[in-house]
């Protein structure tokens, strides 16, 4: 018999969902399926118009899968829709608090809107403003707080009901290096406590920080999953930068590449880095040793893994890891 998996925080059956009908039909997802383990960093990565979204609207009840299963923190997406949203927290692209009001305002209001009492409601707020760095902001108006402190305020407030799973959807879009370090620091403090966090970013560098399980989503469907070295590893592991001899090489050899500078005339493709493999793929790009002028070898990143699974010529083949 194969192993029993944890329950999970999140599972999905071939969810699917389509926009519009007939010839205006537009599939999003086509049949995905997510576990996500408690307490874990579970990273959800596509290109613009992929299904993160969607998918994030399905899980958190917002909106009605086509077909398919789902349960949040126990509770079916379907039946348990006030369960559901009791023990979830959903974050947006942007901070969703009262500028108008202070920050300590904020947290007291929403605490006071999860049931607690007043009472209680002002220890919660005091408790997330020293969590999150905001006590000595706590009495200014939101609509003076940096961009970072905007976002974990907001956070915070999707905190207040201590909830299981935290949905954060591109949490840290057009913050600063410095403002993103510090929610990530966040994210892997809720996680040590046992918070289940469903991330999605546009920023791969977040996800390979972060994320305990990656998995990537291309035209509606999961085409990859696994951890961020195991992607890294399906690709190749490494990546080979050449440097080309001529802008009809580079257009002869672009197909096959993962990375393109047309400016430098650099193409990047895959490769598992070892000396046979090298050789190999160098005896294929350049087999009369007239299109390569310079090469170099470097470890693959999760920019290669994403550009190869959801570039025109993604390999076939790789899923679940």
């Amino acid at each position: 018999m194969p192993p029993t998996r944890a329950p999970a925080a999140i599972e999905a059956t071939a969810l699917t969902k389509t926009y519009g009908t007939g010839d205006r039909a537009v599939p999003v997802l086509r049949g995905i399926d997510l576990y996500v383990p408690p307490g874990t960093v579970f990273a959800l990565l596509g290109p613009n118009g992929a299904g993160k979204t969607t998918a994030v609207r399905i899980l958190t009840t917002l909106t009605e899968p086509d077909a398919g299963t789902a349960r949040v923190a126990g509770h079916d997406i379907r039946t348990g829709q006030r369960e559901v949203r009791r023990a979830i927290s959903l974050t947006g692209q942007f901070a969703a608090v009262d500028e108008t009001q202070t920050g300590a305002e904020n947290l007291r209001m929403m605490a006071r809107l999860a049931g607690l009492p007043r009472a209680g409601a002002r220890a919660r707020a005091a408790e997330l403003l020293a969590r999150f760095g905001l006590t000595e902001a706590g009495d200014r108006l939101v609509r003076t707080y940096s961009g970072g402190m905007r976002r974990r305020v907001d956070l915070a407030a999707g905190l207040t009901g201590d909830p299981e799973v935290i949905f954060l959807d591109e949490p840290t879009t057009g913050l600063d290096p410095r403002s993103r370090q510090e929610m990530w620091k966040v994210v892997r403090d809720l996680t040590a406590e046992g918070t289940t966090v469903f991330l999605t970013t546009q920023y791969l560098e977040e996800a390979d920080q972060l994320a305990d399980r990656i998995a990537v989503l291309h035209e509606g469907v999961i085409v990859a999953e696994g951890s961020a070295a195991t992607l890294k590893a399906q690709v190749g592991g490494h990546r080979l930068d050449a440097t080309v001899t001529s802008r009809e090489a580079y257009l002869h050899l672009s197909p096959r590449a993962t990375h393109h500078s047309p400016e430098t005339l650099t193409l990047g493709f895959p490769t598992d880095g070892t000396a046979g493999g090298v050789r190999e793929l160098l005896d294929a790009l350049d087999p009369d040793r007239t299109r390569l002028s310079t090469f170099a070898l470097r470890t693959a990143t999760l920019d290669d893994v994403f550009l190869s699974l959801t570039g025109p010529t993604r390999p076939k083949g790789l899923t679940h890891v």
